[in-house]
């Protein structure tokens, strides 16, 4: 671990539930000037309502302004605008609405149902080798990795025999223990292997989404973008449904009832979903924003070109949501949760890891009604951008 890497206090979790540092602040102040990683002043929102408000503006909360964290290399403007291309993330309307507006069409959930099938298949494939090489397994390395892995490689035309390589270039991406350094070596190479995806669409755009955006938008989008835009679904497209799949597992192992309800009535799979993501959001605080002018949040001002993070466990354990929501309760139904964010960049895959969980979580425990763990205990990652497990041992 670097010598720099101190956890800030959004990020940090016992087992399934976020500091309890974090309810107090939601519960007595709202919002708290704090530290954040590389010694970053951070202003930390905690309340659902608030974390709402921050997220549906965009105007006074940017995402294109960047703190620049002490000790990343100076780089020319044209070498950081190319870097920044297309990266949903890195801006605001109306050049966000321009990329988005290109892209929505693919991530609808009457477009995610051609992928239905196939992820029925892929999630199979995956029991069937459990199965033949009987327990114990890895969960994550046997099942919640692979599966998101192989769909969107799928989606976006990457060879899956490829993933080892991104996988790994994707953790050390999320990794905030690790030196910049190597981060950013990650990063270079994550681009370049994206770029020659690209070029080889360019020269024969195929039926995925690389090359639907090459056939129907390859004016409007420069080669820089399509890396942009490539890179970013990568990541986030295996990365988060991974660790929701095992961590999700291991929440409903470790819930009898709620697993014995969802096992009794199938029919609740959406709403144990929403749950689940709800409960566990295991995305701490997605991208950081940058305040255009002073503002005031819960009665607290926080100055013009201040970082403001949202902690959206913390919102999505405030009472204002839902009561009791310190309790996991399949039985609550589908709610307003900022798992996926809010406002303009909510997450445009939401459609597809919905369809992924709403799939692999019941084919898991029909498969394997005796599913529990085995093993050394589950191995938590708290370093990440994404929390999740680094493994899980079960058996049947």
């Amino acid at each position: 671990m670097s010598d720099s890497a101190t956890l800030p206090l959004f990020m940090r979790r016992s087992l399934f539930d976020p500091d309890p540092e974090l309810a107090r602040v939601r519960e007595q102040e709202g919002v708290r000037r704090v530290t954040g990683m590389f010694g970053l002043d951070i202003w930390l929102v905690t309340r659902y309502a608030d974390v709402r408000e921050v997220l549906g503006d965009p105007v006074r909360f940017s995402n294109a302004r960047q703190a620049r964290p002490p000790g990343a290399p100076d780089m020319p403007e044209e070498e950081v605008a190319r870097l920044r291309a297309g990266h949903l993330l890195l801006f605001d309307p109306p050049e966000h609405t321009r990329l988005r507006r290109m892209l929505t069409p693919e991530f609808t959930m009457r477009r995610m149902r051609r992928l239905e099938p196939r992820i029925k298949e892929i999630v199979a494939q995956h029991l069937d080798a459990m199965q033949a090489a009987g327990p114990p397994v890895d969960l994550v390395a046997s099942f919640a990795l692979p599966i998101p892995s192989l769909v969107i490689c799928e989606l976006l035309g990457v060879p899956y025999e490829d993933r080892a390589g991104f996988q790994e270039r994707s953790s050390k991406l999320l990794d905030l223990s690790l030196p910049l350094e190597e981060r950013l070596e990650a990063r270079t190479g994550a681009r370049a292997y994206m770029s020659a995806l690209v070029e080889r669409s360019r020269a024969e755009p195929g039926d995925d989404l690389i090359g639907m955006l090459i056939r129907e938008h390859g004016d409007d989008l420069t080669s820089d973008e399509l890396v942009g835009i490539g890179s970013l679904l990568l990541v986030a497209g295996h990365e988060t449904t991974a660790n929701m799949l095992s961590t999700g597992t291991l929440a409903l192992l470790r819930h009898t009832d709620q697993l014995e309800l969802l096992t009794k009535e199938p029919g609740r799979i959406n709403a144990a979903v929403e749950e689940l993501l709800r409960w566990l959001s295991i995305v701490h605080s997605g991208t950081l924003k940058v305040t255009t002018a002073e503002v005031e949040v819960a009665g607290v001002r926080i100055p013009e070109n201040a970082i403001v993070a949202c902690a959206l466990p913390a919102a999505n354990r405030d009472p204002a949501l839902v009561p009791d929501a310190d309790r996991l309760d399949i039985g609550r139904g589908e709610l307003g949760h900022v798992a996926f964010g809010h406002g303009v960049h909510h997450c445009l895959g939401a459609p597809l890891a919905r369809m992924e969980m709403q799939i692999a979580f019941p084919a898991l425990f029909e498969r394997f009604p005796g599913l529990r763990e085995a093993g050394p205990p589950a191995g938590f990652r708290s370093f990440n951008l994404v929390y999740g497990l680094t493994s899980l041992q079960v058996a049947w």
